[in-house]
């Protein structure tokens, strides 16, 4: 996609109606996610995209914005349009103090 740009939100933008979309993987996951976010690991995406909606604002996630950036740029390929990618990722997430939850329920960690 050479000469366009991935649409973007940062995290302050992120409503609570967003539907949040955590591409990293297992161990990242586990080791802390944003409370409420849905996990679909970047790889595993092709044979679930069904369950990505596409009748709301989907802001996709990752540690540090590349690769929910490509995930971004594959669904507006296959007919997504509100979909935009978290500037800055979890790590920006976790700095702006938005909660992080480990796969325990207790307070988590981005890794």
């Amino acid at each position: 996609m050479f000469g366009s740009q991935v649409p973007t939100v940062t995290v302050t933008e992120i409503t609570d109606d967003a539907y949040l979309l955590d591409v990293r993987e297992d161990d990242e996951w586990n080791a802390g996610h944003a409370p409420g976010a849905h996990h679909l690991p970047m790889m595993e995406l092709p044979a679930r995209i069904a369950e990505v909606p596409t009748d709301r604002d989907v802001a996709v996630i990752c540690r540090s914005g590349g690769r929910s950036a490509q995930v971004v740029t594959y669904l507006m390929r296959n007919g997504w349009d509100q979909v935009r990618n978290v500037e800055g990722g979890m790590g920006e997430w976790a700095a702006a103090g938005r909660g992080v939850v480990g796969e325990d329920g207790q307070p988590g960690r981005v890794i």
